[in-house]
């Protein structure tokens, strides 16, 4: 019981830093935070409303992938 769950921490940590690594990467190379052209920006005097459909899209498809291959390298 313990072994399983200090590989899930470990694994845990092992996510986090990628995520991490990729988060920082994003945002030195991304042009002004906006990654994708499926974004959308609403600029209204005082009021800047960003929503990142596309790029949530994408972070959510790699973090599925990222998942799977765990799920399926515990097999």
């Amino acid at each position: 019981m313990i072994e399983q769950f200090g590989r899930v921490i470990i694994t845990m940590a092992v996510v986090l830093l990628v995520v991490g690594v990729v988060l920082v990467l994003m945002g030195r190379y991304a042009p002004s935070g906006r990654l994708l052209p499926g974004d959308i920006v609403i600029q209204r005097p005082g009021l800047t409303f960003y929503f990142p459909l596309a790029t949530m899209i994408v972070v959510s498809v790699l973090l599925s992938g990222i998942m799977w291959l765990i799920s399926y390298l515990r097999r």
